[in-house]
């Protein structure tokens, strides 16, 4: 076998796993609203137990349901009433060989304290209402768009403190930094000492259910900055009582816990401790702030004192984001160097993530002693068949996760409408209870796919695997569409993974692809489609209404990057700033160019995801690029521009080019060409409505099914 040490068999406390891949926990949202484990769950963790996974661990349970909701659809083990619903889901995963932990959970000071009054109030109709649930979710969307209203350009967004009934509870009256994260701000309250007290029955309690259900193990979630971890950092454990000061104090919490788990479920019940190794404060300019990795080698000797059958390794916290939820430019196995302190430093088996995307470093990672398990959450979530693929060599058609950071993107946006997270890869995630059961009804019908961008090349294959016979044309030498673009910026090749796996997967489920093909009415008859699907993709555009707009300098970013346009030392303007233009920005920087962006707006990338914003920004700032928000530019002259700024003035950059990177347009324009061959046509992607990656592959997923 290729990878044997992927597949050797390994045991944490007393459990044994088939294989060393592990799916470590994520809060993706599939559970149902009253905390119980259904039939979205069942399907989702289905796809990953039936794609080889070893063990999973589960998304964040929650052990309380006052302050501890971390999410509307996240199980509860709370309640003795959901014992059951959660056997079914562990004998489901047994019974494809998978061992199951669940991990405990409580958010502290980070929890949404909004989601949780909300959630909280409604569910008080569950004791008096007859399936009040059919009822719950329509009234906590009603409630929470009052309560979260839209956030661009509202002045309540700041001042949302007012609506929140409960605070949220941690180790000392710490509030999160919210302007890192995008998350609300909430009053924070110090948990007295019955408050941890009861906090730790309850820990306890839940894990006893856990037992009760089946559940192979338990993992204490102490990472990420949640509530366990604020106990054990020294930035928010301010405490002056036996649970704060020293690190053994600061360890008494998760050390009574463990112990009390020990005393009720037993010594040999695993418990796993998912640890951040470093809250990683030094990278954002806050050196010898909040937990380090020396003291993080120190808790990590102490759990293995207490017992800890295993460490399940992280790094991070809100306020550190994109070091625990890495964007696209993180270089795999980053994270090596503090793995294997720890690991070095106990000798119990280590289970760690990091940017871990292929089996050929997966399996190194093992060889060379770094770790034991293979922690893989994001890569899972792309592809629910990853250490499948890998066992029997097909590691070519893996969907490699890119970083996008769509999944994250999406959870804390579908939050606040009780819906699931998704990957902008594989439109399926979290949803495989919509689409398990496509039919393969095809029957060799021919359809044609105009465009092999990531629409085109999703409905392709969708469409083959349903025993259609498809020809994707694309008028291009190349698969990817405007992807051909997104990967040109610096540390952006693994943009790269995401067309060639997406090709990959189309050519084998028995698509074929056609290159520097020109569409016509003719060509297209030729063909004699029973179907068309046309994913032509979008356009960026330059506003012609512009004065100087005609001028050769003067083009799309999208257009420049596309051609792999070079230049070196000349005074660049970028108009937008949006994730397009700030990457243009950043590939024209990186040339050695002097770089101004121009934004209407009154900030810099607005409505871009927090974690873009705070992965390309500083990275502009520090190279000396000039911004100008509340700005339009107005005309564009041969060597400078004229922008208008607020109030009325005026200033006049030196620009020797200008690319815009704001407005993106459908090209639809064979939509009617293909209605004049065949009765069934379909539009998916930006050539439907302009939107994201996400949104291309999941149109084209529904279409794909719809077409019969």
């Amino acid at each position: 076998m290729k990878y044997e040490n992927l597949f050797t068999p390994g045991k944490i406390g007393n459990v044994e796993i088939k294989n060393r891949i592990v799916m470590t926990s994520m809060g993706v949202d599939v559970a149902e609203p009253n905390g119980k484990v259904g039939q979205r769950w069942m399907d989702y963790y289905a796809a990953r137990s039936k794609g080889e996974v070893g063990l999973i661990i589960s998304g964040i349970v929650r052990v309380n349901e006052t302050t501890g909701i971390g999410l509307p659809m996240q199980v509860s083990m709370a309640r003795d009433k959901n014992i059951e619903s959660l056997r079914e889901g562990v004998e489901m995963l047994h019974a494809n060989g998978t061992k199951f932990f669940v991990q405990l959970h409580h958010a502290g000071r980070q929890n949404e304290a909004i989601l949780s009054t909300t959630w909280g109030l409604v569910q008080l109709g569950e004791k008096f209402i007859p399936n009040y649930w059919n009822y719950a979710i329509p009234l906590c969307r009603k409630l929470m768009g009052v309560i979260v209203p839209p956030m661009e350009n509202n002045p309540t967004i700041n001042n949302l403190q007012k609506y929140v009934m409960l605070p949220n509870v941690s180790a000392s009256n710490v509030p999160l930094d919210t302007s890192k994260n995008g998350a609300f701000p909430a009053r924070v309250h110090p948990l007295t000492i019955p408050e941890i007290k009861l906090l730790e029955k309850q820990f306890i309690d839940a894990a006893v259910r856990c037992q009760r259900a089946g559940v192979d193990g338990v993992e204490l979630h102490a990472s990420h900055g949640y509530l366990l971890q604020q106990f054990l950092s020294p930035w928010t454990n301010r405490r002056h009582d036996r649970y704060g000061g020293s690190l053994e104090n600061r360890m008494r919490f998760i050390l009574e816990i463990i112990s009390g788990i020990q005393e009720k479920c037993g010594k040999d019940y695993p418990i796993c401790v998912r640890l951040t190794m470093d809250e990683m404060y030094s990278t954002i300019g806050d050196d010898g702030k909040g937990l380090t990795i020396d003291e993080g080698i120190q808790i990590a000797k102490r759990l293995e004192q207490a017992g800890v059958a295993a460490l399940d390794l992280s790094v991070g916290g809100y306020e550190t984001p994109n070091h625990t939820v890495e964007p696209i430019n993180v270089p795999q196995g980053w994270r090596t160097y503090m793995v294997k302190a720890i690991k070095d430093a106990v000798n119990i088996p280590i289970i760690a993530v990091g940017v871990i995307r292929e089996p050929d470093f997966a399996d190194k990672l093992i060889e060379d002693g770094v770790q034991d398990f293979i922690g893989l959450a994001r890569p899972l979530l792309a592809d629910p068949e990853w250490a499948l693929k890998a066992k029997e060599g097909r590691t070519k058609e893996i969907q490699r996760c890119v970083g996008c950071l769509a999944c994250f993107q999406s959870l804390f946006e579908n939050a606040f409408r009780f819906e699931s997270c998704e990957c902008a890869l594989n439109p399926k995630c979290c949803r495989e209870i919509d689409y398990k059961n496509m039919p393969k009804n095809g029957a060799g019908r021919k359809v044609v796919v105009i465009g092999a961008g990531p629409a085109g090349l999703t409905a392709a294959r969708e469409l083959a695997a349903r025993d259609f016979d498809v020809t994707v044309l694309e008028k291009e030498k190349v698969s990817g569409g405007q992807l051909n673009a997104a990967n040109k910026p610096p540390h952006k090749e693994k943009i790269d993974w995401a067309i060639n796996d997406l090709t990959n997967r189309a050519k084998v489920a028995g698509a074929k692809i056609k290159y520097t093909q020109e569409v016509t009415e003719d060509s297209l008859r030729e063909l004699d489609p029973y179907a068309i699907v046309v994913a032509t993709g979008g356009k960026a555009g330059v506003p012609m209404k512009i004065p100087g707009a005609d001028q050769k300098h003067v083009m799309t970013g999208a257009d420049a990057m596309m051609n792999k346009l070079k230049i070196t030392d000349k005074n660049v303007v970028v108009v937008g700033t949006g994730l397009t233009g700030l990457e243009t920005a950043e590939y024209f920087m990186a040339q050695g160019n002097h770089v101004t962006l121009v934004e209407m707006q009154d900030k810099i990338g607005p409505g871009l995801y927090v974690q873009h914003y705070y992965d390309l920004y500083p990275k502009l700032a520090e190279g000396g690029a000039l911004f100008l928000t509340s700005a339009k530019l107005t005309e564009i002259g041969e060597n400078d521009v004229v922008v208008e700024v607020k109030g009325g003035g005026k200033v006049q950059p030196k620009a020797d080019y200008v690319f815009f990177a704001a407005g993106v347009r459908s090209v639809n324009e064979l939509v009617p060409v293909a209605k004049s061959v065949c009765r069934k046509v379909y539009a998916v992607g930006d050539a439907n409505k302009v939107g994201t990656i996400k949104n291309a592959t999941s149109s084209a997923l529904q279409i794909a099914k719809e077409i019969n």
